[in-house]
């Protein structure tokens, strides 16, 4: 079941865990350490490499194909339909262009380069997740838009049409083209103002294709839920596992690494790639720890990691060997 609460008549959604508040100064002293002591290595000194792409490659990719298009952006080709996770395409993960979060890198291909998309699948309505000018040039070209509870309604705003929209609370499925798709569980919260803080939900999502499965973490920390996703679902072919802009002060909302690379093993997946990582300056470690932690983390415990660079193509059902592509930045 999805958590609801009510306050003053208005519904804002919660985890099952309460989530720990930091309490006023301590969240004014890490906005003040995120706008002024930020360490220089949180940016990349050089140019990431990147693999352009056009739309005849992705036309002539094979089926159980994906490109990863840059945080948690990922473009899956399933049963020769086009899926995206979370696309976001604007220079900033921000309210305003002017100002907020710049990417590291170009997108290796436009929107209006790609394909019709058959779907989009999001998490949750935070700016590095739901981006405005993304969902309104995609709308004319994709068929479905999945959501969880209440991202819809801000998507129908946006003039993304009502009947191209279907919204699930958590353990909800929908079957959209191809595929099956449910709503899952995460621990994270939502809100794109001061003023609607929890009001829409988030969510992960298990993606069921023809004998593939694939699960798509969104944002979360970790919690108890990867284990029972795990047991009703897994095991799974592929993880697309948050990995990037963690810290020991927000520990219920985003995992650490370590976390990260548990609950792969807690949802019985086959290989796992990191995502949430190389392209937004969100945190305050370096650009590359994710990278080189999860690494680390896999040879240790003898678990499969994929990382491909942003643009290259990875097999999702035999995922072929990557590089350790960000130590070329």
């Amino acid at each position: 079941m999805t958590s609801l609460i009510c306050n003053d008549s208005r519904p804002a959604y919660q985890n099952d865990a309460p989530r720990r508040q930091p309490g006023f100064l301590k969240a004014l002293k890490i906005f003040w350490d995120f706008a002024f002591h930020k360490p220089a290595d949180t940016v990349p000194s050089r140019a990431l490499p990147v693999q352009a792409l056009t739309r005849g490659q992705l036309l002539a990719a094979e089926d159980n194909t994906l490109f990863r298009l840059g945080h948690s952006t990922i473009l899956l080709k399933l049963n020769g339909e086009f899926w995206l996770t979370d696309p976001v395409f604007s220079k900033r993960a921000s309210p305003v262009q002017w100002a907020g979060p710049a990417r590291f890198h170009a997108p290796p291909i436009s929107i209006a380069e790609l394909p019709p998309i058959k779907g989009v699948i999001l998490s949750h309505n935070h700016y590095d997740h739901l981006d405005y000018a993304a969902v309104r040039e995609l709308s004319a070209k994709t068929e479905y838009f999945l959501a969880p509870l209440g991202v819809g309604d801000t998507l129908v705003s946006w003039g993304v049409p009502v009947e191209k929209v279907r919204q699930l609370g958590w353990w909800e499925s929908a079957t959209a083209g191809s595929l099956k798709l449910t709503a899952t569980p995460a621990q994270h919260f939502s809100g794109r103002t001061l003023w609607d803080s929890n009001k829409t939900l988030w969510a992960s999502w298990v993606i069921e294709s023809a004998g593939l499965r694939v699960f798509f973490s969104g944002d979360t920390g970790y919690f108890k839920g990867f284990k029972e996703i795990g047991d009703k679902f897994g095991p799974f072919d592929l993880t697309l596992m948050e990995t990037g802009a963690y810290d020991p002060k927000w520990p219920d909302v985003h995992m650490q690494p370590r976390e990260t690379m548990q609950a792969h093993i807690d949802l019985r997946g086959k290989v796992m790639l990191p995502i949430h990582n190389g392209t937004f300056d969100l945190a305050m470690h370096a650009w590359d720890d994710p990278f080189e932690q999860i690494s680390a983390l896999a040879t240790a415990r003898g678990q499969a990691l994929a990382t491909p660079m942003i643009g290259e193509a990875l097999n999702i059902a035999q995922p072929q060997a990557t590089g350790a592509w960000w130590r070329m930045a």
